[in-house]
């Protein structure tokens, strides 16, 4: 109970929901194709359903990556993923994920397609709240990522909406996330296994791999962000 009552705890809490509004954004998006054939009395069961087995799904999958990050070198690689991940949100390209989802007409047939189709798009908040939740400790991660994600259910079904028209309006808050995945990129980095004997872990040094994570993530997507307006220019 205590560990619910630090700083870490809660700074990861935060972490988890941020990214999975930032990254999860699309979920609503999902779910809305995937039932958009069901009968109107049916549509909110199918976006109950596959909203629980997908985030069922994503806690599976986050308590495999938090075992698998302790294998040398695969924090390292994450890390790599997470500083792609956070510039693209930075810098995204114009292609269309959602072209390929089909509504069903039947409840159980919406309701695997959007199950299907969050863990297809689900890959990149997995290794971010898995690396999001290492901060908060080895003994309460897994329950800190269940707390996360169900805090942030209403969050992605109900408020997705109200989030994307506060990112339209102050584009800051993508930056800033896209900063915060770059963070996380560098400490996850730190400790990996493979390295841990070669570099001090004091937080100091913690810290100094966030923020180089952080800037690097800013810095790349600034110059691609550039770099894509000229050419459309």
């Amino acid at each position: 109970m205590d560990a619910f009552l630090t700083a870490h705890f809660w700074v990861a809490v935060g972490q988890i929901i941020l990214i999975d509004i930032l990254l999860g954004g699309d979920n609503a998006v999902v779910i809305a194709l995937a039932c958009r054939k069901l009968p109107a009395a049916q549509r909110t069961q199918g976006i109950l359903w596959g909203t629980v087995g997908a985030i069922v799904l994503r806690v599976i999958l986050i308590a495999f990556a938090l075992t698998l990050l302790q294998v040398p070198f695969l924090k390292l690689v994450g890390g790599a993923l997470l500083i792609w991940i956070g510039v693209k949100l930075l810098a995204p390209d114009d292609d269309d994920e959602h072209g390929n989802i089909e509504g069903s007409d039947k409840l159980w047939g919406a309701v695997k397609t959007v199950i299907v189709a969050d863990l297809v798009m689900s890959i990149d908040n997995v290794i971010a709240i898995a690396g999001a939740a290492q901060g908060a400790g080895e003994e309460h991660q897994l329950s800190l990522v269940i707390f996360g994600l169900l805090v942030s259910i209403p969050i992605i079904v109900w408020g997705s909406q109200l989030v994307l028209k506060l990112m339209d309006r102050f584009p800051f808050i993508i930056t800033l996330g896209g900063m915060l995945l770059g963070w996380i990129a560098g400490t996850m980095s730190h400790s990996d296994p493979a390295v841990v004997d070669y570099l001090p872990q004091d937080k100091s040094w913690h810290y100094a791999a966030g923020v180089l994570g952080a800037l690097l993530v800013l810095a790349l997507g600034t110059v691609l962000k550039k770099r894509s307006t000229n050419d459309n220019n």
